[in-house]
């Protein structure tokens, strides 16, 4: 379940000792480790003895002096107060923790540092968000919404014809319906893929993964993030992209199907009814990327270790609020669904795979969803779906056919 509990290396005072009496034992005998990640691990309950270096260099980054170590048993009454003059910068050598400091090793409370590492977490999340994705609330403001237009073409050598010969014709304009608006999915939801992967890359921990898992992450990840982010801007009767345009529920059906696309705008409706603030859906988009339980990977115990930081930062930062009790349990269903949506998105795509000589897509788009593409494609995708989307030739539904003798009918809005 999203909401667990922080894998810290401090979490009860058994494990603080531990960390107290590798302290002493470093300054005791004056050891110098060496970093092989030039010092940048993520030093957890799980892997706390992986790299002394970044271990040794968390233990100061939490506050504890140098001058506060005694030769010998340190007796557990009274604690002595480590001087403030001796606490380190926090700037410089708590970027990857941030705990606040605290007056005294000895006076440390287990809740006290739980809670200020899941702060200084959040904070970097939340920065990682900020300066990787589009979906906000200040362009929500200043949006104009406008609908995805498709010009319908009819032609009058089918005029007459009946039987098997019109029934091609109804098919051949149902698939190329969905082809034209699947490429006005794809070209508008392209440029948030690399927003997603700045934003991963920038997680505490995600670059020490194996890089398979990294891509594993991003791939399978990248949706529930999108569909999480847009819901800033869509509504229950909608998913609104960043440049304005918006693809209605019934044109969610042709793209993909009702169950999915109803299920979607639920999710949209739910997720903006908790009302998250940009902390907490940083945090939690952060922890649905993270998720340990994706198929293929090589290390799903450490991808479980940083999921957990963020779930735990994320349980913080939501129960401290107004209503945080509901909250937190909306936001826990929200997780199943969209983990759901998912997974029914990835078999979905199955009509791309199946049907992509006919579509013009994004390069990136087909890389991240896996979407066949041919050689002589590869270059300038880009440039060709930008200028062909918006004038793809596509049918109305069967219903929709023009009157007999008119070629061509007017631009509309393929919406039920």
């Amino acid at each position: 379940m999203l909401m667990s509990t922080l894998a810290s290396p401090f979490r009860d005072n058994a494990v603080l000792e531990t960390w107290q009496g590798f302290f002493r034992r470093s300054i005791q005998k004056q050891i110098e480790y060496r970093c092989l990640r030039e010092g940048k691990c993520l030093v957890i309950r799980l892997n706390r003895n992986r790299c002394q270096y970044c271990r040794f260099k968390k233990c100061i980054a939490v506050g504890m002096s140098r001058d506060s170590v005694r030769y010998g048993r340190v007796p557990k009454r009274p604690r002595e107060v480590v001087s403030t003059d001796s606490m380190p910068d926090l700037s410089r050598n708590l970027p990857a923790l941030g705990v606040v400091p605290i007056a005294g090793l000895e006076e440390m409370d287990g809740d006290c540092l739980r809670h200020g590492v899941a702060k200084e977490l959040a904070k970097m999340v939340t920065a990682a968000h900020r300066t990787n994705n589009s979906y906000t609330e200040e362009l929500r403001r200043s949006l104009t919404p406008r609908p995805i237009l498709l010009h319908l073409h009819d032609s009058d050598d089918n005029e007459g014809n009946g039987g098997e010969e019109a029934a091609s014709s109804t098919t051949d304009r149902a698939t190329d319906a969905r082809a034209a608006l699947w490429q006005h999915v794809a070209l508008r939801m392209t440029p948030a893929v690399q927003q997603v992967v700045e934003f991963a890359k920038r997680l505490p921990g995600f670059h020490t993964l194996p890089q398979d898992d990294q891509l594993i992450l991003i791939k399978l990840g990248f949706f529930e993030v999108w569909l999480s982010r847009v819901t800033r801007l869509s509504t229950p009767d909608c998913i609104v992209f960043d440049d304005g345009t918006t693809i209605t529920q019934s044109q969610l059906d042709i793209v993909y199907d009702v169950s999915f696309s109803r299920g979607a705008l639920r999710y949209v409706r739910d997720v903006s009814a908790v009302q998250l603030t940009e902390e907490e859906l940083a945090l939690f988009t952060g922890a649905l990327l993270l998720n340990p339980a994706r198929a293929g990977l090589n290390e799903p115990e450490r991808v479980s270790a940083l999921h957990r930081a963020l779930a735990d930062a994320l349980h913080n930062t939501v129960t401290g609020s107004v209503g945080g009790s509901a909250r937190a349990e909306a936001l826990g269903a929200a997780t199943r669904d969209v983990q759901a949506l998912g997974l029914r998105h990835h078999e979905l795509l199955a009509w791309c795979r199946v049907h992509w000589p006919r579509l013009v897509l994004p390069a990136l788009f087909s890389e991240i969803f896996d979407i066949p593409k041919s050689e002589d494609d590869e270059a300038g995708d880009a440039e060709r779906a930008e200028a062909t989307a918006p004038a793809a030739a596509a049918a109305a539904a069967a219903s929709a056919s023009p009157p007999a003798g008119q070629g061509t009918a007017s631009a509309t809005q393929l919406q039920g």
